[in-house]
């Protein structure tokens, strides 16, 4: 009975049948997390690099356009038609203008005004038109939901409470006189 179980058990020993099971289950989640993560951070980059080209064409044209006094869903329109990528754009990108006093300076909030979509009214923090010869800051905050929200690069994302996470780009521009 003895000699029986040994030799079963050398037989279980050397047989290599169903080995490479262990390894794939082991390196397969960590493959997956990192393509997830690959697939995540490229389209982050380009979500990024479209809003900050975006914003700094916006920007350009205000600067250019004298005597043009543009609204808050102008600059918002004229961001977005140059950021075809971002999708639902107009309901997703918040603007935030604030004057900067040179002088007398007092730097801006370095927290972006990205509103919780769990909020039934989004109030308008700060939009000012500014006058001649003012800096102005411009800041858009664009949210999206990451395409896997469980991959390791997606899971270390600050997130809102429905999921949102946030990109913000920054400019800023000086009114020039008429």
């Amino acid at each position: 009975m003895i000699g029986f179980l040994k030799n079963a058990l050398r037989r279980f020993r050397d047989d290599d049948e169903g080995s490479a099971v262990i390894p794939f289950a082991l390196w397969t989640p960590l493959m997956v997390g990192m393509a997830l993560s690959a697939i995540e951070m490229g389209a982050l980059t380009v979500r990024q690099t479209a809003l900050e080209r975006a914003l700094d064409q916006t920007v350009r044209e205000v600067k250019l356009g004298t005597g043009v006094s543009y609204s808050h869903e102008e600059l918002k329109l004229k961001i977005c038609d140059q950021a075809p990528v971002l999708g639902s754009c107009e309901e997703m990108l918040h603007l935030e203008m604030i004057g900067l006093d040179m002088r007398d300076w007092e730097p801006p909030s370095s927290q972006a005004d990205c509103v919780d979509t769990a909020m039934d009214v989004t109030p308008q923090r700060s939009f000012v038109h500014g006058k001649q010869h003012e800096t102005m800051l411009l800041r858009a905050c664009y949210r999206y939901k990451p395409i896997s929200p469980t991959s390791y690069l997606a899971g270390s994302l600050k997130k809102d409470t429905q999921g949102y996470t946030a990109l913000v780009s920054t400019s800023a521009f000086v009114h020039e006189p008429l």
